[in-house]
């Protein structure tokens, strides 16, 4: 039957900042598998002769989302692409968050902007919106890497509409949030491989300076690895048990954190393409392996 190829999606910019990249590849290497890192708007790849294409680090797919989306749509009629195409859409725009929420999903308040000039969750634009006892975040409803996005503290409302509006002038979704103060107690990321738990870790606050939009800032400042509460895992499991067909998610991450009664909120549901973290817990890249090699078996 020969050995399996698989393509580990990337893109010009990922390539060379994705660290899960090279430990993936020697990892599925290891395991006689055939991968090799491509971008994914690589000048003519051959997608079809891929046994798997898994994405990975497409880190520049919210600035190119209607090609990244056609990208997605078209490799999948050649090849299996995990995740699925179908959810790559659905995860790619953050009101995937008010469909969790109808599912009883715990998440961060959230309230969407269209250009248009409403909120899409009803009700009319509203300068109150934009302040609250703890000040909100903004940001797009389509980015990745908490691009365009900032806090802002309480009494700044203005500041805050102001980058809303923004957004609004550029044709673009903007989502408000109320700023959850034990953010400074870190976020927590779960990983999940082939509907299994793998590890987790908490991270530092992002948005450490008010009232700024800093789109070089180091992302998952202090990861480390962490354990987990009961709670949380139960959080995370109703976020993914919520998403459209659930069982065919090769990877998911799960952001969380405490809201003021200390209970654990989803932030995002990251199903695209992930930091997963894989040099934190060594484990994790035998889970994907293992996932892979699983996803290959049934596409066979």
């Amino acid at each position: 039957m020969g050995t399996a190829r698989v393509a580990i999606v990337t893109s010009e910019g990922g390539a060379d900042a994705d660290a899960d990249l090279p430990l993936s590849l020697a990892a599925l290497r290891g395991a006689g598998v055939s991968a090799q890192a491509v971008a994914w708007d690589a000048d003519r790849p051959q997608w079809d002769g891929f046994d798997l294409a898994v994405i990975r680090s497409t880190w520049d797919y919210a600035d190119r989302l209607p090609e990244f989306l056609a990208w997605a749509d078209a490799t999948a009629e050649v090849t299996r692409l995990w995740n699925p195409a179908p959810l790559v859409r659905w995860n790619s725009d953050k009101r995937y968050l008010l469909e969790l929420a109808r599912h009883k999903v715990p998440v961060v308040p959230t309230r969407f902007l269209e250009p248009g000039g409403s909120f899409h969750t009803g009700g009319s634009f509203d300068t109150e919106d934009f302040d609250g006892p703890h000040g909100v975040v903004v940001k797009p409803a389509v980015s990745s890497g908490a691009r365009d996005t900032a806090r802002y503290e309480p009494g700044r409302g203005a500041d805050a509409e102001r980058h809303a509006r923004m957004l609004l002038d550029q044709g673009r979704t903007a989502m408000v949030q109320p700023y959850l103060p034990l953010v400074a107690e870190g976020e927590r990321a779960l990983v999940f491989f082939g509907g299994s738990f793998s590890h987790a870790i908490r991270k530092q606050p992002l948005l450490t300076e008010a009232g700024l939009i800093d789109n070089f800032r180091v992302p998952h400042p202090g990861a480390a690895p962490y354990e987990p509460s009961e709670a949380e895992l139960s959080t995370a499991w109703a976020a993914l048990a919520a998403v459209p067909a659930p069982g065919e998610l090769l990877f998911a991450r799960v952001d969380l954190a405490l809201d003021e009664a200390r209970e654990p909120v989803l932030m995002e549901l990251e199903l695209i393409e992930p930091n997963l973290f894989l040099g934190i817990n060594p484990h994790g890249l035998e889970r994907l392996t293992e996932a892979v090699a699983a996803a290959l078996t049934a596409t066979r």
